[in-house]
C-alpha cells in the first residue's frame, strides 16, 4: 500500500495522534512542556485534517510544528521517551511530511542524543530513515548526518560499530544514489556549464546542482581523510581509519562509475586526489623485499590490510576509469607486474596474482591496454608485461630456492596445517611415488611438486585474499594456491581474448560474405584498426604465453589440467593461424608437436623452429623469461615404445599417455583448423610422421595406415590402451585426410606441399640404406589426392610432381610406393566421372596423363615397368578413348632409353606394336606423326637390333597405312590445321608445327623420311642399310603423292640433313680396326674398321640422293631455289670426293657424272609423251635413253662428247631464262669441279706429314674425265682464268704419285713406254680444248699459248718429274738402275713421266704446225717457250731418264723451228721474237756441246746414228737461219758463227784426263760445221760490212787455232820420239788439216775481193808451219798433209808491185 493513498493518510493520522497521546501520557509527570506540546500537537494535526484536501501536503508545511512535540521529547533523554519520539519522527519521514527545517532540526537533536551516547542504534536507524525516504537533507545538515554516523562507527560497542559501518556505507550510497536521479531528471535539459576556474578553494562547487555538490564535497572529503588529513565538509570527524575510507572509496568507485565519468569535476578529482593516494600508499610494498631485513633505512613494511583494498581499488579503478587515467594506469599495471615478484611476500604475490586475475577475465580491457600502450610508440608494453609477469611467476613457482623449508613455496615459517600436509604429499622426496599415487592434480618440474586447486569457476575470477577484509596479518597461503590461480589467469586470459576476437572475426567475415552477395564486383574492405588491434595483442602475449604454457604441459600430471592446457594452445594456434601471423602459430603448434614426442626427441623441424624462438628472452624487469624446453624426467606412465625415425637407428623411444593425449590434440588441430594451418602443416605432419613411425602404423591400399610389425630391429612395444586406441588413431588420421576435401583451395595446397616436404625428409633418410623408409607421407599424398578428385585439377601439378620425385629414389621400397601411389592417382583419375567428362576436357585429360609421361625420365627400370604396365592397362581399359591423350601415351611408349635393358624396351615396343595394329585407325591423325617418333626412336635404340630392324619394317607398314587412307587423313588434317590456325592467329602467334607450311599430309611424310634418315645415321651398320634401303624406296614409292612445295623441304630438310650428318659422322669415325664379333661373324677387310662401314652409308646416300635429283629433276627444277640445292648438292658431292677414304671419294665422282649426264630434264616416265598428244607408237623406242638418261658408257671418252653434243641437238630447245639457268648450274657444277681438283691435287705442306692422303689413280682419272663433259656446258664463257685454273688440277693431277703396291696394276710394266689412263685423260681435256678453240670464235684463240704453256710443262716432266709436295718418292723410271723391291711397305712411287712427257710434245709439235701464225701464239712468244722447254733435254742429252726423250726432242724442235722461223723472219721488225733467238743459240750451243758423255755402252752405229742428229742440227742452221741473216739479230748470227766455229775444231780441253781421252770425234760433225762457216764467211750476200765482219773475226779465230794446233803437234811429235801420239791428238791434227784444205777451196772459189787482205797473210803464215809437219811419223796425218798442201800451189805467183826480199 503506498503511503500517499486515503487509507495510508486515514491511518498516518490516526498514528499520529496515538503517538502524541503517548506522549503526553508519559510526560504528564514529569515534563509538563512536553506533555502541552503534545496536546496542542493533537489539535492542530486535527485541524489539519478537517481543513485541507491534500493533507500530507499541509502536513509537510506545518511539519516544524508537527514534529516539535516530539524533538522535545527526545530532549528529555529518557530511554523510554526517546524511543517513542524516535519511532513517530521516523513514521513521520517515511511518509515524507518533514521539510527541509524539520529535518535540520531532527538532525541536530540526534547529534546531541549522539553526544550523549543515547538510543545508538535507534539514532542510525533514524538517520537511516530520513536520508533514504526523502531528499530534504542538504549540505550542512547531510554533513552532519553523515559524521553522526561516523562518530558512532568508532564507539566502544561492538555491535554498534558494525551497525554504523553499514550505515555509512549506505548513506554514502544515499548520497550518490541521490545524484543519480537528480542527473536522471536534468537529463533533458542541456545546461550551459560555466568555464570552470582555477579550482583554488576546494569548497565553492559552483558548477554542480545540489545532490551533486554534497556528492563532490562527501567523496573530497573521504579522499582527505584516508589520506589523513582534515575534512573540508564532514565537519566534526573525531577519527577515522585507512581502511574503512579505502573501503568507502571502492564502494563509490564501484557502484558509480557514471557519476565519475560524466561530470568533468569528479573525473578531476578522480585524477587529483584518488590516483596521487594509491600511488602513495602503495609505496611500502614497492620498496619493500624480502629477507633485507638489514637495510640502512628502516623501511615501512608492508601492510596487508592496506595493501589488499589498495589492490582492490586499483581493480576497481582500472576496470572503470581506464580510459580517464590512461597514464595512472599504466603506473598502477606495472606496479601489479612489479608485485609478482619472487622477492615481495607470499601474501603479496598471492592478492596480486589474484588481481591480476581480475583482470585476465576481462578481455575488452586487456584489448584497451594494448591499444593504449603496446601500441603506443615509446611507451611501456604493459600488456606484454602482464603476460610475462604470469609466465615468469609460474616459472618463479618451480625454481624457487629452498630456503630450509622443503614445505609449501614460500610459506611462512610456522606454516599453517595445510603447508605441512602439502609438504607430506609432494615434497622433492616423495616426488616418483607420491606423483603417480595420489590423484590430486599436480605440476611436477624438476623435483618441484605443486598441487593445483579448483580456485575459481572458469571465466570468473573468486578472489580469496583480496575478499578477507575482515583480516589483519596476513594470512597463510596454502600451497599451490598461487600457483593455481595463475593457472586459471592463464587459461581465462586465452580464453577470453581468443573468444573476443574470433566473436569478431565472425562478425566481419559475415559483414564481408553480405558485401559480397550485394557488391559482387567490389572488393571488400576490412576495418585495418581492428586487425592491428588483434595482431598487436596476440603478437605482445604470445611469446609469455607459450614459455608459460609449455612449462605447464612438460610439468603437468595431471590429464584434466593437460587437457586444458593444450586446449589453449590449440586455441591460440588457430587464432594466429586465422590472423596470418605465421611465427607465433608456428610455435603453439610445434608447443604441441614436441609435447606429442618423447623427450629430446631430434625432429629437425621442431629444433630449427624452437631454436629460433628460444633465442627470444623477454626481460621483465630485470627478470628473463626463458622459454623453458621440456625437462627429461617425466612421471607419466608409459605406453608404448617403438623406434625413432631416424637415419642411424639408435635404439627404443618411449611414448606416454601425455603424448598420446598431445597426439590427439594434434589431430584435432589438423581437423578442425587444418584451414589455417598453411604452412605449419609441415611441423603438424612431420610429428605426426614420427608418431606413426614409432607406433609401427605402415601403409595400406589406398594409403591408409594400419597397425603393422616393424621389418627390423626391437619391435614396437604397446600397452594395451594403446592398442586399443591405435585403430581409432588410424581412423582420425584418414579422417584427417579426408577432410581435406573440405578445405579451401590455399590450405590444400599448404597441406600437400607439408606432406611433400616430409616426403623429401623422409627421402633424405632413405638415401644410402636399405632400411625400411617412412612412408606416412606418401600415403597420405595418395590418400589426399583420392579424396580430392573432383578438384584433383588443383592439386595435381604438385602432388605428383613430388611422387614422381619419389619414383627416382634409391631406395627401392620407397621407389616402389611412390609408383605405386602415382599409377593408382592416374588410373583413378581417368577413371572418375569428372564433370564436363574427359572426352570434353581435353585439358584435364592431358593434365592428368602428363606424370605418366614424366616417369619415363625415371632411370630405375622397376619404375619404367610399373608404368608400361599401367599403360598397357590403360591402353586395354580406355584405349578407344584416348582422344587428345595419345600423345602422352604414346610419348611413355617412346621414352625408351639405351640404358633401359631389353626386357624394357620389348615391353614397350610390344605396346608399339598393338598401337600399330589395334589403334591407328581410332587415334586422331595428328597423333600419326607421334607414332612415326616413337616407331623412330625404337629403331634408334641399341640394346636389341632386332627391335630396331623390324621397327624400320613398321615404318614401312605405316607408309603404306599413309597411302591407303590418304584420303581420309588429309581430310582429318586439314580441320585439325584450320583449327590450330584459328587458335594461333587468336594467340597472335604463327603455327609451329614441324616442317611447316608444308600441307599437314606431307608435313606427315616428311616427318616419316626425316625418322628413316635419322635412322640412316644410326651408329650399327646394318640398322643404316635397312633404313637408307627404306628411306629411297618409300620416297621412289610414295613421292607422287607430295605436293610440289614439299619437295622442297624433302631436298632441303630430309635429303641434305641427311647427307649432312652422313658427312660428319663418316669423317670423324674411328679408324681402329674392329675386331669380328664373338668369333662367329667374320667381318670382310674392306668393311672391318668403322670408317669403312661409315664409307658404305656415304657411298649409298649419296647414290640415293643423286638419283632423286636425276628421276626428278623435271619436278626439281620447278621449285624456286633448285639451284641452292645443286649447290648443296654439289658440295656434298665435293665433300665426299674430297674425303680420304677412296671408296667414298671414287663413288662420289660418280654421282657427279650421274647428275651432269642429265642435259635437259624430262619428266618422270614416258607420261611426258603422252601429255603432249603424241601417240605412243610414234615415240621412238630408243628414246627411253635419249637425253636426261645416263648414257651406255663408251670405250673413248672423244667418242662419248660427240654423243653429248648430238644429245645436245636433239633437245628442245629451252626457253631463254631455262637457258641461262643451266648455264649458272653448269658453271656452279665448274666450280665444284675446280674445288674438287684444286684440293684432292693439292701436294702436303710440311715434310712431317707422313700419313697425308694422297688421291688413287682411278679416282683422279675420273676427275679428269668429267671435264670433257662439263666442258660443254660452259665452253661458251670459259675465259682465261678457267683455264689456268684448269692447268692447275690438270698439273697437279699428273703429279700425284701412286703406292708402290698398287703400281703393278697401273703400270703395265716399268719398261713399256704406255700411259696410264690419268694421263690420257689430261691429254684428252686438253685436245677437247683446243679443238674448241680452234672451231670456236676468235676471242677464244687468245688461250692458245696458255695451251702451250700446259703442254710445255708436262714435257718437262721428261726430265724433271714433277715433286708432289715435299714428298720422297721413288722413280719408276730408275727402275733401269735401281729395281724396286715390290714387296717394301708401301711407299710413294712417281709415275714414269716419259711417255707422257713425250706424248706432250708431239701434241705441242702438232699443235705449234697448226697455229703458229696466230696473233696470240706470236704475241705470247710461244715459239721460244718452247725453244726454252726444250732447251731442258736438249742440254741433258745423254743424261735424260729415257733415251728416246732428247732424240724426240730434237726432232720436234726441228719440226717447230722449221715452221716458226719463217713466221719469226716475217715479224723481226714488231720485236716481238727478239727474245726467242738468244734461247735459239743457247738451245743449240746445249746441244751440240753436251756436258753430259755418251753411255759407255754404246756401239759405233748408235754413234754414228747420233752424230747424224747433230749434223742435221747443222744443216737446218745453214738452211734456215744464215740464209736469212740480214733478218736476224746480229749478235744471234755472231753467237751461232762461234758455235761453228767451235764445232768445227776438235779442240781438246787443256785438262782433260785418263777416261777422256777415248772421247770419239765426231768428224762429220765438224766437217760440216767447218764447210757451212767458210760457206758463210764468204758468202758475197753480206748485206753489211758487219756481218762480213763477225765471218772474218770468226775466220781468224779459226785459222789462229789450227796454228796453234799444228806447231803443238809439231813439239809433241819431236818430244814423243818413238812412241805414237795419242790418237785423240792425232785426229785433232788430221781435222786440222782436212779443214786447212777446205779452207783454201773456198777461198779458190770466192771473188778476192770478199776476202779480207788480213785472211791471206794468216792463210801464208801457215804455210812454214805445215812444212815442219812433213816430219811426222802418222801415215794418216802424212796424207792430210799432202791434201792440205797441194792447193798452195793457186797463192804462188809472182808479187805485183814490189819484192821484197825472198818473202814470196
Amino acid at each position: 500500500m503506498s503511503t500517499s493513498s486515503p487509507e495510508a493518510v486515514k491511518k498516518l493520522l490516526e498514528n499520529m495522534q496515538t503517538d502524541l497521546r503517548s506522549l503526553s501520557m508519559e510526560c504528564k509527570k514529569k515534563f509538563p512542556p512536553v506533555k502541552e506540546a503534545a496536546e496542542s500537537g493533537i489539535v492542530k494535526i486535527k485541524t489539519i485534517a478537517v481543513r485541507n484536501t491534500g493533507i500530507l501536503a499541509a502536513l509537510k508545511e506545518n511539519s516544524l510544528e508537527v514534529v516539535q512535540p516530539f524533538l522535545m521529547g527526545c530532549g528529555t533523554k529518557e530511554p523510554k521517551i526517546t524511543q517513542l519520539c524516535l519511532a513517530a519522527i521516523q513514521r513521520l519521514m517515511s511518509h515524507e511530511v518533514v521539510s527541509e527545517a524539520a529535518a535540520g532540526n531532527i538532525i541536530n537533536m540526534l547529534w546531541q542524543l549522539m553526544e550523549n551516547g543515547l538510543e545508538e542504534l535507534k539514532l542510525l536507524q533514524t538517520v537511516l530513515v530520513l536520508l533514504t525516504t526523502n531528499t530534504v537533507v542538504h549540505d550542512e545538515v547531510l554533513s552532519k548526518a553523515i559524521v553522526l554516523c561516523f562518530r558512532l562507527h568508532f564507539t566502544k560497542d561492538n555491535i554498534t560499530n558494525n551497525t554504523a559501518a553499514a550505515t555509512v556505507r549506505q548513506v554514502v550510497t544515499v548520497v550518490f544514489e541521490r545524484m543519480v536521479a537528480e542527473d536522471e531528471r536534468f537529463k533533458g535539459i542541456v545546461e550551459q556549464p560555466p568555464p570552470v576556474q582555477g579550482n583554488t578553494n576546494r569548497r565553492s562547487v559552483s558548477t554542480l546542482r545540489p545532490s551533486a555538490k554534497d556528492a563532490y564535497m562527501l567523496f573530497q572529503d573521504l579522499c582527505q581523510l584516508v589520506n589523513a588529513d582534515a575534512p573540508y565538509w564532514l565537519v566534526g570527524m573525531t577519527e577515522m581509519t585507512r581502511t574503512f575510507g579505502l573501503e568507502l572509496l571502492e564502494s563509490v568507485l564501484n557502484d558509480f562509475p557514471g557519476v565519475f565519468l560524466e561530470h568533468q569535476e569528479f573525473s578531476f578529482l578522480l585524477k587529483e586526489r584518488v590516483c596521487p593516494l594509491v600511488i602513495k600508499l602503495f609505496s611500502p610494498n614497492i620498496k619493500f623485499r624480502q629477507g633485507s631485513g638489514t637495510s640502512p633505512a628502516p623501511v615501512e613494511k608492508p601492510y596487508f590490510p592496506i595493501c589488499m583494498r589498495l589492490l582492490r581499488v586499483v581493480s576497481v579503478l582500472i576496470k572503470h576509469f581506464y580510459s580517464l587515467l590512461v597514464t595512472e594506469c599504466e603506473i598502477f599495471l606495472s606496479l601489479l607486474v612489479k608485485f609478482l615478484d619472487g622477492e615481495k611476500p607470499q601474501w603479496l604475490r598471492a592478492v596480486a596474482v589474484e588481481s591480476v586475475h581480475r583482470l585476465c577475465v576481462q578481455p575488452h580491457l586487456l584489448r584497451s591496454f594494448c591499444q593504449s600502450y603496446d601500441m603506443k610508440p615509446h611507451s611501456t608494453k604493459v600488456f606484454r608485461d602482464i603476460v610475462n609477469a604470469l609466465g615468469s611467476f609460474i616459472q618463479s613457482l618451480f625454481i624457487v630456492p629452498n630456503t630450509g623449508n622443503s614445505t609449501a613455496v614460500g610459506a611462512p615459517a610456522g606454516g599453517s596445517g595445510s603447508g605441512s600436509q602439502g609438504a607430506a604429499l609432494g615434497g622433492p622426496g616423495a616426488g616418483g611415488v607420491g606423483g603417480n599415487l595420489s590423484t590430486q592434480a599436480a605440476f611436477e618440474y624438476r623435483g618441484t611438486w605443486i598441487p593445483l586447486m579448483t580456485v575459481s569457476v572458469q571465466g570468473s575470477a573468486k578472489a580469496t585474499y583480496l575478499e578477507m577484509l575482515d583480516k589483519v596479518e596476513p594470512p597463510s597461503i596454502p600451497e599451490g594456491y598461487a600457483m593455481s590461480v595463475a593457472f586459471s589467469a592463464l587459461l581465462d586470459l586465452v580464453r577470453g581474448i581468443t573468444s573476443m576476437i574470433e566473436r569478431e572475426l565472425a562478425v566481419e567475415e559475415e559483414a564481408a560474405a553480405e558485401f559480397r552477395a550485394t557488391h559482387p564486383d567490389d572488393e571488400w574492405q576490412a576495418q585495418p584498426g581492428a586487425h592491428l588491434v588483434w595482431e598487436e595483442m596476440v603478437s605482445a602475449c604470445w611469446c609469455g604465453l607459450l614459455a608459460a604454457l609449455s612449462l605447464l604441459l612438460d610439468a603437468s600430471t595431471d590429464e584434466t589440467a593437460t587437457e586444458n592446457i593444450l586446449k589453449a594452445e590449440l586455441t591460440m594456434a588457430s587464432l594466429c593461424g586465422r590472423l596470418g601471423l605465421v611465427t607465433p602459430r608456428d610455435a603453439f603448434i610445434t608447443a604441441i608437436c614436441k609435447a606429442s614426442l618423447p623427450p629430446h626427441y631430434a625432429l629437425t623441424v621442431l629444433s630449427s623452429n624452437a631454436a629460433s624462438l628460444s633465442g627470444k628472452a623477454y626481460s621483465i624487469q630485470g627478470q628473463s623469461v626463458q622459454i623453458i624446453s621440456p625437462s627429461s624426467e617425466s612421471h607419466q606412465q608409459v605406453v608404448a615404445v617403438g623406434q625413432p625415425l631416424s637415419s642411424q637407428p639408435q635404439g627404443t623411444v618411449v611414448l606416454t599417455a601425455k603424448n598420446i593425449q598431445c597426439m590427439r590434440t594434434l589431430l584435432n588441430l589438423a581437423h578442425c583448423h587444418g584451414a589455417v594451418l598453411g604452412t605449419s602443416w609441415q611441423l603438424v605432419l612431420a610429428t605426426l610422421q614420427h608418431l606413426v613411425w614409432i607406433l609401427g602404423l605402415k601403409p595400406g591400399m589406398g594409403g591408409a595406415l594400419k597397425p603393422g610389425r616393424a621389418v627390423e630391429g626391437p619391435s614396437t612395444v604397446l600397452t594395451t590402451a594403446v592398442m586399443t586406441d591405435l585403430p581409432v588413431i588410424s581412423n582420425i588420421l584418414s579422417r584427417l585426410f579426408e577432410s581435406s576435401q573440405y578445405l579451401d583451395d590455399v590450405s590444400l595446397h599448404h597441406l600437400i606441399n607439408a606432406l611433400c616436404s616430409l616426403s623429401l625428409e623422409a627421402m633424405e633418410m632413405a638415401y644410402g640404406n636399405n632400411k625400411e623408409p617412412s612412408l606416412f607421407a606418401v600415403a597420405k599424398l595418395l590418400e589426399t589426392g583420392l579424396v580430392n578428385m573432383d578438384r584433383i585439377e588443383i592439386l595435381w601439378r604438385p602432388l605428383t610432381g613430388h611422387l614422381l620425385e619419389v619414383c627416382q629414389h634409391p631406395n627401392s621400397r620407397m621407389r616402389e610406393w611412390g609408383a605405386e601411389a602415382l599409377t593408382a592417382l592416374i588410373k583413378a583419375s581417368l577413371a572418375y566421372k569428372h564433370d564436363p567428362p574427359l572426352a570434353q576436357n581435353q585439358r584435364l585429360q592431358l593434365l592428368l596423363l602428363n606424370p605418366l609421361k614424366e616417369l619415363s625420365n625415371v632411370l630405375h627400370a622397376d619404375i619404367r615397368q610399373k608404368q608400361l604396365e599401367s599403360v598397357l592397362q590403360i591402353l586395354q581399359s580406355q584405349g578407344d578413348g584416348l582422344g587428345p591423350g595419345w600423345p602422352l601415351v604414346l610419348g611413355v611408349i617412346g621414352a625408351i632409353r639405351n640404358d633401359q635393358g631389353e626386357s624394357l624396351i620389348r615391353t614397350a615396343f610390344q605396346c608399339l606394336q598393338l598401337v600399330v595394329t589395334d589403334f591407328l585407325p581410332t587415334m586422331p591423325c595428328g597423333c600419326l606423326q607421334v607414332v612415326v617418333d616413337v616407331a623412330g626412336s625404337f629403331g634408334l635404340q641399341n640394346q636389341e637390333l632386332n627391335i630396331s630392324l623390324t621397327s624400320i619394317g613398321l615404318l614401312w607398314n605405316i607408309s603404306d597405312y599413309f597411302f591407303q587412307r590418304g584420303e581420309a587423313i588429309i581430310q582429318e588434317l586439314e580441320r585439325e590445321e584450320e583449327v590450330l590456325e584459328k587458335q594461333a592467329q587468336e594467340k597472335g602467334e604463327t603455327l609451329n608445327r614441324p616442317f611447316h607450311p608444308a600441307p599437314p599430309f606431307d608435313c606427315l611424310w616428311l616427318c616419316l623420311y626425316a625418322k628413316l634418315g635419322e635412322l640412316c645415321v644410326d651408329p650399327r651398320p646394318a640398322v643404316r642399310k635397312s633404313a637408307g634401303q627404306t628411306l629411297f624406296s618409300t620416297i621412289a614409292a610414295h613421292g607422287t603423292l607430295l605436293q610440289q612445295p614439299t619437295w622442297h623441304i624433302v631436298v632441303w630438310k630430309v635429303l641434305f640433313q641427311l647427307l649432312a650428318c652422313v658427312r660428319t659422322s663418316s669423317t670423324t669415325a674411328d679408324k681402329e680396326k674392329i675386331e669380328s664379333g664373338g668369333g662367329n661373324i667374320l667381318i670382310h677387310h674392306s668393311r672391318d674398321t668403322a670408317e669403312k662401314q661409315w664409307a658404305e652409308t656415304w657411298v649409298l646416300t649419296l647414290a640415293g640422293v643423286a638419283r632423286i635429283f636425276n628421276t626428278r629433276r623435271y619436278l626439281l627444277q620447278q621449285l624456286g631455289d633448285f639451284f641452292e640445292a645443286w649447290e648443296v648438292l654439289l658440295n656434298h658431292i665435293q665433300s665426299a670426293a674430297l674425303s680420304k677414304n677412296n671408296e667414298v671419294s671414287l663413288a662420289a665422282l660418280k654421282s657427279f657424272q650421274e647428275i651432269l649426264q642429265i642435259v635437259t630434264p624430262v619428266r618422270d616416265s614416258g607420261d611426258a609423251f603422252a601429255v603432249i598428244g603424241v601417240p605412243p607408237v610414234l615415240i621412238d623406242p630408243l628414246s627411253a635413253s635419249g637425253p636426261g638418261r645416263p648414257l651406255v658408257r663408251s670405250d673413248s671418252l672423244v667418242e662419248r662428247l660427240t654423243r653429248y653434243n648430238g644429245a645436245e641437238l636433239q633437245a628442245p630447245p629451252p626457253g631463254e631464262e631455262s637457258a641461262l639457268e643451266d648455264s649458272a648450274l653448269w658453271w656452279s657444277a665448274w666450280n665444284t669441279w675446280y674445288r674438287t681438283g684444286t684440293d684432292s691435287t693439292r701436294p702436303p705442306s710440311g715434310p712431317g706429314e707422313k700419313f697425308s692422303f694422297i688421291p688413287s689413280q682411278p679416282f683422279l682419272t675420273a676427275l679428269i674425265q668429267i671435264f670433257p663433259a662439263l666442258y660443254q656446258h660452259i665452253k661458251a664463257n670459259f675465259s682465261m682464268e678457267d683455264l689456268r685454273k684448269l692447268g692447275v688440277i690438270l698439273h697437279g693431277a699428273v703429279s700425284v704419285p701412286i703406292s708402290s703396291d698398287a703400281s703393278p696394276f697401273i703400270l703395265p710394266s716399268y719398261t713399256e713406254a704406255v700411259l696410264t689412263s690419268l694421263q690420257e685423260a689430261v691429254l684428252t681435256a686438253l685436245d677437247v680444248l683446243q679443238k674448241a678453240i680452234c672451231v670456236g670464235p676468235e676471242n677464244l684463240q687468245v688461250m692458245y699459248p696458255a695451251i702451250f704453256e700446259q703442254l710445255l710443262l708436262f714435257v718437262e716432266f721428261s726430265c724433271k718429274p714433277p715433286q708432289y709436295g715435299r714428298m720422297e718418292t721413288k722413280h719408276v723410271a730408275n727402275a733401269k738402275y735401281n729395281q724396286i723391291q715390290l714387296f717394301a711397305p708401301a711407299e710413294w712411287v712417281a709415275l714414269n713421266y716419259v711417255p707422257f712427257a713425250e706424248r706432250s710434245l708431239e701434241v705441242v709439235v702438232d699443235l705449234y704446225h697448226k697455229t703458229a701464225c696466230h696473233k696470240a701464239v706470236i704475241n705470247e712468244k710461244v715459239l721460244q717457250n718452247v725453244i726454252k722447254t726444250l732447251r731442258m733435254p736438249l742440254g741433258l742429252k745423254y743424261a735424260c731418264p729415257s733415251e728416246s726423250t732428247w732424240k724426240l726432242a730434237v726432232s720436234s724442235l726441228l719440226k717447230v723451228l722449221s715452221t716458226g722461223l719463217p713466221v719469226a723472219r716475217q715479224h723481226v721488225s714488231s720485236g716481238k721474237f727478239d727474245t726467242m733467238w738468244p734461247e735459239l743459240a743457247n738451245a743449240f750451243q746445249d746441244f751440240l756441246f753436251t756436258k753430259s758423255t755418251p753411255p759407255d755402252n754404246l756401239s759405233i752405229q748408235e754413234f754414228q746414228k747420233n752424230e747424224a742428229v747433230d749434223v742435221e742440227v747443222v744443216q737446218l742452221i745453214s738452211t734456215e737461219i744464215l740464209p736469212f741473216a740480214n733478218f736476224i739479230p746480229k749478235d744471234f748470227v755472231g753467237q751461232i758463227m762461234a758455235m761453228l766455229n767451235r764445232g768445227s775444231i776438235h779442240s781438246q780441253s787443256p785438262s782433260f784426263t785418263e777416261a777422256e781421252i777415248d772421247v770419239r770425234m765426231r768428224e762429220e760433225f765438224s766437217k760440216v760445221c767447218f764447210e757451212t762457216l767458210l760457206q758463210f764467211s764468204f758468202s758475197n750476200k753480206v748485206s753489211t760490212p758487219q756481218e762480213g765482219y763477225i765471218s772474218r773475226m770468226a775466220l781468224s779465230v779459226l785459222l789462229k787455232r789450227s796454228q796453234d794446233v799444228l806447231r803443238r803437234y809439231v813439239e809433241d811429235e819431236r818430244l814423243s820420239g818413238r812412241c805414237p801420239l795419242p790418237r785423240q791428238q792425232v785426229t785433232e791434227i788430221i781435222f786440222v788439216l782436212k779443214a786447212i784444205s777446205t779452207l783454201m777451196d773456198s777461198l779458190k772459189k770466192t771473188q778476192p775481193e770478199n776476202v779480207d787482205g788480213n785472211t791471206w797473210a794468216q792463210v801464208i803464215a801457215l804455210y812454214p808451219t805445215l812444212v815442219e809437219c812433213i816430219t811426222c811419223s802418222s801415215p794418216e796425218v802424212s796424207s792430210a798433209l799432202k791434201e792440205a798442201l797441194g792447193p798452195f800451189k793457186d797463192f804462188m805467183q809472182p808479187p805485183v808491185s814490189r819484192v821484197q826480199n825472198g818473202e814470196s
